[in-house]
């Protein structure tokens, strides 16, 4: 690997990329010295990896995403294990398949661990005045954690309805809920939590509401 590489090695490195013909594989090969390293594109493997875990939060196999989508389960798979380039086209396929927005895939390579706040993903377009940004890495652990902005003045009339557990966390500003049927007000530094139960969320005051917002297992 790179990191075993000297510094005195480091100076005479150089990094070439390559694509594979039969079957798109992509990687790096860093050439130092004499010696040639083939290493893996982690940027499609950590794309494949959220690709995986959100089609299996939806309960959907390969075969079923490959028949409606017109594609073949292996061409799938080899996108999930990051083992093939993708296209425009199945980026597009696939956010429609899982009804996520392009953006939120689009920018789908973490830098590691760290999420810095100017490299947020977002989740999906903005919709009902709410903006949604992924503070979680990936989407490969058993939860996410979203930063949700509320409009000023908006609202969702339709009641939202997951099979998951979720807690919020309110930073500013306040969030008027409607949980099962009851209605709620919750304040900055209030907290709150939703277990699949249908609920609502309407912010009428002139200022945004910003809460962080932990959701087990991830749906986005």
């Amino acid at each position: 690997m790179l990191s075993q590489v000297t510094q005195r090695e480091k100076k005479s490195c150089f990094f070439t990329r390559h694509t594979q013909n039969e079957g798109n594989l992509n990687f790096f090969m860093i050439h130092v010295g004499r010696t040639t390293v083939i290493q893996e594109d982690t940027e499609a493997i950590r794309l494949g990896a959220d690709l995986r875990a959100l089609r299996k939060r939806r309960d959907l196999t390969l075969s079923e995403m490959a028949a409606t989508m017109g594609r073949t389960v292996g061409r799938l798979s080899q996108i999930e294990r990051g083992l093939s380039q993708i296209t425009r086209g199945d980026l597009v396929a696939i956010a429609d398949e899982l009804n996520v927005s392009l953006g939120s895939l689009k920018s789908a390579v973490s830098q590691g661990p760290i999420v810095k706040r100017d490299n947020r993903r977002p989740i999906r377009d903005r919709k009902a005045g709410l903006y949604e940004e992924l503070l979680s890495p990936d989407l490969t652990d058993d939860f996410e954690v979203v930063h949700s902005t509320f409009e000023p003045g908006t609202a969702i009339t339709v009641p939202v309805s997951r099979p998951t557990q979720e807690v919020g966390y309110m930073v500013s500003g306040s969030l008027h809920l409607v949980i099962d049927d009851v209605s709620y007000i919750a304040n900055a530094g209030d907290s709150f939590r939703i277990r699949g139960e249908k609920f609502l969320w309407a912010n009428p005051s002139d200022v945004p509401a910003v809460a962080i917002w932990v959701i087990a297992p991830p749906v986005y």
